[in-house]
């Protein structure tokens, strides 16, 4: 059942945004919420309660991704209910998208609830580094999630959090948007690294918005993140992904560290 606390707060912060022309909320739960509640609770036209049963996160965001395709949106902004972002900032990275037209995509510098760095902005993943952490060195996790750079300046990394999403339609339509194979935490990488084939996919450090998520249960989200990694490592390759090794060796090289 989702937040609807949550949700309006959101919605009442984005709508304050001058850019912001639709809010979607997509509900997957079992059952759909009755529309006299949402009237209650959304008043502005902007807002659009969609309910599919049961979807996972790809292919619900790809039902509000659909019809921003189809308003001929520019930008499209998938973000998690958790996510404290201010108007002016949604406002600030339109203008940063519209100066910008190589980039497809963009996430700001994100925070936990008690301000402190979360760091969402990584190379592309291997299975050892998934099935087998154990197996991985504190160095070597820090260097996957590019903490050498200090977050401090723009980077062009292959793998962004789903968490917030700032999209270019048009290059979320070129790499077919989400796969709607992965139910949860795959996606996000995906479609970030279908996207950087073709745009930059831009981590930029000047706007902050804020994660106060507090996290699924451990059993669950390891279970179901096993089983979506699974699904992305059948898809792109196990041992053998050269389209990765470049992707990352690059990156690194952007971000100051030599072959």
């Amino acid at each position: 059942m989702p937040d609807w606390g949550k949700m309006q707060l959101m919605a009442e912060k984005l709508l304050q945004a001058e850019e912001v022309k639709n809010i979607y909320l997509i509900d997957n739960s079992d059952t759909e919420t009755d529309k006299v509640v949402i009237k209650s609770l959304f008043s502005s036209k902007k807002i659009h309660y969609l309910w599919e049963r049961d979807l996972g996160w790809g292919a619900s965001h790809n039902i509000a991704l659909r019809e921003s395709v189809w308003q001929r949106t520019r930008y499209h902004i998938v973000m998690d209910t958790d996510i404290d972002a201010k108007a002016e900032d949604i406002d600030k990275l339109h203008y940063f998208m519209d100066k910008n037209p190589q980039v497809g995509l963009v996430m700001p510098r994100m925070v936990d609830g008690n301000g402190r760095e979360v760091y969402e902005s990584k190379l592309l993943p291997t299975p050892l580094e998934i099935f087998l952490p154990v197996f991985i060195s504190k160095k070597r996790q820090n260097r996957n999630e590019l903490r050498q750079t200090g977050y401090k300046e723009i980077m062009n990394v292959p793998n962004l959090s789903g968490k917030f999403m700032f999209l270019r339609t048009d290059a979320a339509l070129k790499a077919r948007l989400f796969d709607e194979r992965y139910t949860k935490y795959a996606g996000p990488t995906d479609l970030t690294r279908t996207i950087h084939r073709q745009y930059l996919t831009l981590y930029v450090p000047d706007i902050t918005v804020a994660d106060k998520s507090g996290g699924d249960s451990a059993k669950k989200k390891r279970t179901e993140y096993a089983i979506n990694m699974t699904r992305y490592f059948n898809k792109w390759g196990w041992l053998f992904d050269r389209e990765r090794n470049e992707m990352n060796l690059l990156t690194l090289e952007l971000c100051g560290e030599k072959r």
